[in-house]
């Protein structure tokens, strides 16, 4: 089994100061001990490096590109990294026109396109209402992981 982590779990599971890390890390550690491959993609890594270095006064983390690439190389001990099929642009327009999705769920689309094409049936994220229209995959909160 796969779980792929959500950019808003990423963010608070590499955050010690953030009040939701412990959940986050914890979820992360509870899946991998459970032998379940823990996975981002693309989409999720350039994510985390715009909401992480974007100035704190707008919403980001006001981190420098060589504190997020620290961060980041700590991801790429823990997570695999799901590679981008050649036909993401097909599979997230089919998913796109079938849920009659427009503006920001676009975004949540693509993600959901990827881990279909990777047979990635969960998703760890704090925004499991966003993906709750999809039948094909279960978005997952830490907690619920955690209550597992």
């Amino acid at each position: 089994m796969r779980y792929l982590v959500d950019t808003n779990v990423l963010l608070r599971w590499s955050a010690a100061g953030d009040p939701r890390y412990a959940e986050c890390v914890g979820a992360v550690d509870d899946l991998t001990a459970r032998g379940i491959d823990v996975c981002v993609c693309a989409q999720v890594l350039i994510e985390y490096w715009a909401i992480s270095t974007r100035p704190e006064e707008v919403n980001g983390l006001g981190l420098s590109p060589s504190d997020v690439e620290a961060r980041l190389t700590q991801v790429d001990r823990i997570f695999t990294l799901l590679s981008e099929p050649p036909d993401i642009a097909r599979r997230w327009r089919e998913l796109a026109r079938m849920y009659g999705v427009s503006g920001k769920e676009s975004h949540d689309a693509r993600i959901v396109a990827l881990m279909l094409t990777h047979n990635v049936t969960h998703l760890l994220t704090l925004n499991g209402g966003d993906f709750a229209r999809y039948q094909d995959i279960t978005p997952l909160t830490p907690s619920d992981v955690l209550s597992r």
